[in-house]
């Protein structure tokens, strides 16, 4: 476990590293890297997305650090907030809408092209991404327990 956890340290400081600049390639600078999640998040699938919607997909607990996020990216003009009663939802403005587009032919180019995937590697990558989600209920659980000692 030991060795898994440093290569997912490595692995996420080399992703943090990569939205970032493949943002900044976009033309949005300055963003950290849960910015750069929150935009894509809130931009997933055209719907209106709750704050407490987001934090749950992302799984994150501190609802604070994605309001701060949402804030910053309310005033760069990528993301617009509504109010329908009580509620509060997030959507990206046509500027934001923009942003991931060029972010997403970035990460085409730059990327997946050099990736050179074929079947067995889409099946190792999927696997991956399985083991992956399994793991963080492990880890969940485990911060559970931990918690309540």
């Amino acid at each position: 476990m030991s060795e898994f956890e440093f290569g997912l340290i490595v692995a996420g400081n080399a992703f943090h590293r990569w939205v970032v600049h493949c943002m900044a390639a976009a033309g949005l600078r300055d963003l950290t890297p849960l910015d750069v999640l929150v935009l894509h998040h809130v931009t997933h699938r055209a719907r209106d997305k709750r704050l407490a919607d987001i934090c749950f997909i992302m799984n994150i607990e501190d609802t604070h650090v994605v309001n701060y996020s949402l804030k910053k990216l309310q005033a760069l003009g990528v993301v617009q907030a509504s109010k329908s009663g009580k509620e509060v939802t997030y959507a990206p403005t046509q500027a934001g809408h923009d942003y991931v587009q060029r972010y997403r032919a970035i990460r085409e180019a730059c990327l997946i092209d050099a990736l050179h995937a074929d079947a067995d590697l889409n099946r190792d990558i999927g696997e991956l991404a399985r083991l992956l989600r399994m793991l963080s209920g492990m880890y969940d659980q485990a911060a559970r327990a931990a918690a309540s000692m």
